[in-house]
């Protein structure tokens, strides 16, 4: 099973790719990571994109594409993967199906404006980690500790209500054409397009993962656990 989760930030698409990448034995496959670590390996990909790191500048997607179609073919991949912050535009998108890096589900979180935010203001991170939480949807065990090691959690400069703002404006000058794009080819009736889901992620985090199984198993998933 191969996925993209689509969704505005704060709207728990973090949280949502833990339960589905332990459920189905799948990994998370960040781009930023991928990045990461091919700059601190000296690899020919990442020395190519340290000189854009470097100057600034946005490394070029055809080097994330080759990052990504690197990463896939390493065994842990063979039940699939869900790719996590790529794409993020048409363009993007594009070049993933020119490179003929398929997926069999967009899952599209929607949450009203409003919650948005307020799931934003109430947002803990443990940085080491990158485990979230939140004071009322997913609080932690010990207010303020990580549950698996009782550090500190901290509120990110992002989560803060004016940043939450800007990140959902960012997010709107990109999404419309990227959902819009996905919806075209989930309906266009090619024998490699995605399989479309939305999920109202409204209620709590246990409640939308059941929404989200369902929807998957529905299309003929079948779990690894």
């Amino acid at each position: 099973m191969r996925l993209i989760l689509l969704g505005p930030p704060g709207v728990g698409k973090g949280t949502q790719a833990g339960f589905i990448t332990r459920h189905y034995g799948i990994p998370q496959i960040s781009t930023g990571d991928m990045l990461r670590v091919a700059v601190s390996h000296g690899t020919p990909l990442g020395r190519e994109a340290k000189r854009y790191m470097d100057s600034g500048g946005l490394v070029p997607d055809d080097i994330i594409i080759e990052l990504v179609k690197n990463r896939i073919r390493e065994p842990d991949c063979g039940a699939g993967f869900l790719l996590d912050g790529f794409p993020r535009t048409v363009p993007q998108a594009e070049a993933l199906a020119a490179a003929r890096i398929e997926v069999d589900f967009i899952v599209e979180f929607r949450l009203d404006e409003d919650e948005l935010l307020a799931r934003s203001e109430g947002r803990l991170v443990h940085l080491p980690s990158g485990r979230t939480y939140h004071v009322l949807f997913n609080p932690p065990r010990v207010p303020g500790k990580d549950d698996v090691t009782g550090e500190d959690l901290v509120q990110r400069a992002d989560d803060r209500m004016e940043t939450a703002r800007k990140r959902l404006e960012v997010y709107r000058l990109h999404a419309g054409a990227l959902i819009g794009y996905y919806l075209a080819r989930a309906g266009s009736g090619e024998p490699a397009a995605p399989r479309y889901v939305r999920i109202a992620a409204a209620g709590s985090p246990a409640e939308i993962r059941e929404q989200v199984f369902a929807a998957l198993d529905a299309r003929a998933v079948v779990p690894m656990d």
